[in-house]
């Protein structure tokens, strides 16, 4: 994955190739109100991800499977991330209710104590969209994930094809086949607190503890009715979250992050739909980013799908030794 560097506000800020639009001037900014009011069925179907398959060990990507799991699943690039169905009419409206129930969906998360991850982040600008898939497993009590980012192969190039493999801790992001310049058997760390976005987008893939911290600034929560996800029963919930009030109440490994990305973006609402399950926790959470770029907009789509909740996630940081220093290109 190709890292540019840009200089804001004394630091340095590391941001994704297919991000780089967004950076073009050195910093990010965030539009409001952004796709809060997309059409339910149309929404409800987002390219890149289908359902997940056997037991991914700890968040490592199984041997023999490759593809994105769109292509493994023979679903292609139009898939749906699992099966949404049975769309039922908001008969009720949990008003109050259902924004507190949103703004726990991370607490709920902690008491499942881990779960199977995949993540999808698109990215639209012009006509153009890129799209990368991430698979792995979350531990929430913890804080700490692995997810293997698999790049498209026309922007990962000859001489980036392997995935990226990405560690998530508190505070920080790992990476390996990082890109140019990086010796194949280096970590890339970054200190997400540095990110003008918090690292809700810069790695490619939303950390799932900070997307659910997140909806603790939520606000104007819809309830959209039941559905059935991947086989079980899910209530839908549309709304924006607020990212400096979810900064102040979450939990504290996940404030710095989030006060990042509070200061950076020019707007504090984050669109979102997230989809919980009979216990509260999050099976499916869509975040909706707009940054201005010059005179146009990139609209940034990252979403979350949680399965198997309390399987084993095994996440070992690298040594000091493993961890690149030298200068980045590109």
């Amino acid at each position: 994955m190709v890292v540019r560097q840009h200089g804001r506000s004394g630091g340095v800020v590391a941001v994704a190739a297919v991000l780089a639009v967004v950076t073009a001037t050195g910093g990010c900014s965030v539009k409001e109100g952004v796709g809060g009011g997309d059409n339910v069925s149309g929404a409800d179907r987002e390219p890149g991800l289908a359902s997940a398959q056997g037991h991914l060990g700890g968040g490592q990507a199984q041997p023999g499977r490759t593809g994105t799991p769109a292509e493994r699943d023979g679903t292609g690039a139009t898939g749906s991330v699992g099966e949404e169905s049975g769309s039922a009419a908001p008969d009720r409206a949990p008003g109050d209710a259902g924004a507190d129930e949103v703004r726990s969906a991370a607490d709920a998360l902690l008491a499942a104590g881990s779960a199977r991850a995949r993540t999808s982040m698109e990215t639209a600008t012009g006509g153009t969209r890129v799209t990368l898939n991430g698979e792995g497993g979350y531990d929430f009590v913890r804080g700490m994930g692995r997810l293997t980012v698999t790049l498209p192969e026309d922007l990962a190039g000859a001489e980036e094809h392997r995935p990226v493999i990405e560690l998530m801790a508190p505070g920080a992001l790992y990476m390996k086949n990082r890109g140019a310049g990086v010796p194949a058997d280096k970590w890339v760390r970054i200190d997400t607190s540095t990110l003008a976005d918090g690292n809700l987008v810069t790695g490619g893939a939303t950390d799932p503890l900070t997307a659910a911290e997140l909806l603790r600034g939520a606000g104007e929560v819809a309830y959209l009715g039941e559905k059935v996800f991947e086989g079980g029963a899910v209530r839908h919930f549309r709304g924006s979250a607020d990212l400096s009030r979810a900064a102040r109440v979450a939990r504290p490994a996940a404030r710095p992050a989030l006060a990042a990305a509070a200061k950076g973006f020019a707007g504090d609402r984050v669109a979102f739909d997230v989809y919980l399950d009979d216990e509260g926790r999050i099976r499916k959470v869509r975040h909706r980013f707009t940054f201005a770029n010059g005179d146009g907009t990139v609209t940034v789509t990252s979403i979350t799908v949680l399965d198997g909740f309390g399987s084993p996630v095994v996440v070992r940081l690298p040594a000091e030794r493993d961890i690149y220093a030298g200068r980045i290109r590109g």
